[in-house]
């Protein structure tokens, strides 16, 4: 077309012969080319698949016995929250966490007939064998949903700490009846089908683990009850040597929020044993205070000096000098003997001092010649002659 027809006024056959011109690719040529894009993409992962079979990767080599906990900055901050990270000794240190967890025991009495007594003074808890031990739970505030409550029991000395608590091989045989629990666990949880038995696959530690439930309407704490399956005193297990509760609270992926530890004793007579502890404990207290209470006393009477001179009880000995007091005696003779003493007494306050000090200093010089004189006389009647000095002798 001309550029004079362009510059007159298109008509409307003129456009359709400019629409004509235009090449306008059809609709089936981009489907086909993105198939082709699609064929040459599946090509590339078939060439990848067959390098990988001919030239496989090499991964790093990971380690036999890695965490199963997270890492702790995955928790959050650290100072709220803790990694129970497995470890050889578990830690016994009192931690109440963010939370404020804490244990507390019903009150019972030293009687023979209890089955379960715990001592404060002591921090130890006393039962039976397969009795319940009901262990109150308390925090300040709510926990994370899904809490669990862990019960691990770990011995206390030193020399045994490493080693894992089981219970002794006769009452780990005679354990049928025992139901879910594993034999060998020492620790068991009563009325509670939730519990779940636990043993670490790297310390061989067993555990017994329940979820935490919140107090009921109108309580301030949740009670799990717990058994001890095997005698303090029993061959092959705890064999007399003294363990530990740790009670712990827990995240479900293994975040610590709280411990708790007591001292624990299975025992035929918990009452009894009780009793003759706490008597050693306080009689260990009373012969350290006398061992070291040299300085005590010493400082104890100087204490006493000090509160008897002070001004209120100079003032309260000067307001008890003034009251009069009635004294009845029985008889004439002591009556008359009461009231010399008191009219000495009182003729004693009206003699100045000086006085007194001379009346003492005269009293003792004729005690001193009185007793001249009795030698004098006790010697002449033996035989012996005194020497006068101005006596002279005769021819």
């Amino acid at each position: 077309m001309s550029e004079s027809q362009l510059d007159e006024p298109l008509s409307q056959e003129t456009f359709r012969e400019l629409w004509n011109q235009l090449e306008v690719p059809s609709a089936n040529v981009g489907l086909e080319n993105e198939l082709q894009i699609w064929d040459n993409e599946f090509s590339g992962l078939e060439l990848a698949m067959e390098e990988l079979d001919n030239n496989p990767l090499e991964f790093p080599v990971l380690p036999d016995n890695p965490l199963p906990y997270p890492s702790s900055s995955q928790a959050g901050p650290a100072t709220d929250i803790h990694v129970a990270a497995p470890c050889t000794v578990l830690a016994t240190t009192e931690y109440p966490g963010p939370h404020e967890f804490q244990l507390q025991f019903q009150q019972s009495s030293t009687a023979k007939s209890v089955t379960c007594t715990y001592s404060p003074s002591l921090n130890k808890l006393f039962c039976q064998l397969a009795k319940t031990c009901p262990v109150q739970v308390v925090v300040a505030s709510v926990p994370p949903t899904g809490t669990l409550l862990r019960a691990t029991a770990v011995y206390k000395k030193p020399e045994h700490v490493a080693e894992v608590v089981k219970r002794c091989p006769h009452h780990e045989r005679g354990s049928e009846t025992d139901g879910p629990a594993p034999p060998s666990h020492l620790i068991r949880v009563e009325a509670n089908s939730r519990a779940r038995y636990a043993e670490d696959e790297h310390t061989k530690r067993q555990s017994v683990i329940v979820p935490y439930e919140s107090p009921q309407v109108g309580s301030d704490y949740t009670t799990v009850l717990y058994n001890f399956m095997c005698n303090s005193s029993c061959m092959g297990g705890m064999n007399r040597r003294p363990i530990l509760s740790i009670l712990t609270l827990e995240t479900p992926d293994g975040h610590l929020l709280g411990r708790r530890c007591f001292e624990v004793r299975v025992c035929a007579c918990p009452g009894r044993d009780r009793k003759s502890e706490e008597e050693n404990l306080k009689r260990q207290q009373e012969n350290s205070m006398v061992k070291s209470g040299g300085s005590a006393t010493k400082r104890t009477i100087k204490e006493v000096s000090q509160a008897t001179t002070s001004p209120d009880s100079r003032k309260k000995k000067a307001l008890s000098d003034d009251e009069v007091f009635t004294l009845q005696v029985r008889g004439r003779e002591r009556y008359e003997l009461m009231k010399k003493l008191n009219e000495a007494l009182e003729i004693s306050e009206l003699i100045p001092t000086g006085v007194i000090e001379a009346y003492k200093q005269q009293q003792k010089h004729r005690l001193k010649a009185s007793h001249k004189k009795e030698k004098e006389s006790t010697e002449i009647k033996n035989g012996k002659k005194l020497l006068v000095k101005d006596e002279r002798d005769s021819d």
